[in-house]
């Protein structure tokens, strides 16, 4: 069979399931059927030969094309269809077909997916509706395994209804991140210790390598000689729904770090210096410094 037919009908077998991923990623018909088809130009466009598995290989582009969807309506500040409605279903052929379809995800459920970050609306999504391995949504989102599970149990516990302990919970973390940045400035080698794992690690984008950051650094000491003394221009604040800190320079975002906080210690600092990805990047700084 020629190869582009072959791929054809693959992918139109997979189609439906692709469709349901990317709508309950964005809780709309057309951007799905949008996010579904830029993946098949993606695919088309692919050497399929080292691709073992193409379902696999769909669903993690299908994420990769809803999440910078969703990033760039957050950039842009878009509610769809209103402050928290999901788009009702088409006057079309498929009308009936797309009614199923929402009755199965539930209105309810795509109000609260709709409060979601991006990334945590990915990884539940991905993980807990279609089962996706954490160890495949990491590269997707840019963390670590256990940051991707940390983004999924978040959105789980909110779309649980359970958000009166995370928000204790998010307070805590915010003194966590207050604490490093106190001591960072300070230059206290000993305090950056007590809130770091000792396991901790620190991934800069290549743009932040450009700017003088190192590509990856590992454990507690390292990571607080490194940020000894630094910091001075950062702010504490919320990224993309997760804490972080951020360097704001002449109203432009400069440069991101997003912290990853587990048993009360930041096991995961990520910095974003790329400025098409700090462009999609929704941010809220604290009241207070």
């Amino acid at each position: 069979m020629d190869e582009k037919k072959f791929l054809a009908e693959a992918f139109e077998a997979d189609r439906g399931h692709l469709r349901a991923v990317a709508y309950r990623m964005l809780g709309s018909r057309s951007e799905a059927d949008d996010a579904v088809q830029e993946a098949w130009l993606r695919l088309s466009r692919s050497d399929t030969g080292e691709i073992a598995n193409l379902t696999g290989w769909l669903t993690t582009v299908v994420g990769r094309v809803c999440l910078d969807m969703l990033r760039s309506r957050r950039s842009r500040r878009e509610e769809p269809w209103g402050a928290d409605v999901p788009e009702p279903v088409a006057d079309s052929e498929n009308a009936e077909q797309e009614a199923v379809m929402a009755d199965s995800v539930g209105a309810a459920l795509l109000v609260v997916l709709e409060k979601l970050a991006p990334a945590e609306r990915l990884a539940f999504v991905l993980h807990d509706m279609f089962a996706v391995p954490f160890d495949d949504i990491a590269p997707i989102v840019g963390r670590s395994p256990e940051a991707a599970r940390q983004l999924a149990s978040r959105a789980r516990r909110r779309v649980q209804g359970a958000d009166a302990a995370p928000s204790a919970d998010r307070t805590r973390q915010r003194k966590i991140v207050e604490a490093f940045l106190a001591a960072s400035r300070g230059g206290d080698f000993e305090a950056l210790l007590a809130v770091l794992d000792p396991d901790v690690v620190f991934r800069s984008d290549a743009a932040a390598v450009q700017l003088g950051a190192l590509a990856e650094i590992r454990g507690a000491a390292a990571v607080a000689n490194t940020f000894k003394g630094r910091a001075q221009g950062a702010k504490p604040a919320l990224v993309d729904g997760e804490l972080g800190l951020v360097v704001v320079i002449r109203r432009a975002l400069h440069v991101v770090l997003i912290l990853t906080i587990e048993d009360n210690r930041i096991s995961e600092i990520h910095a974003i210096a790329d400025r098409e990805r700090l462009g999609e990047i929704s941010y809220s700084v604290f009241d207070r410094d």
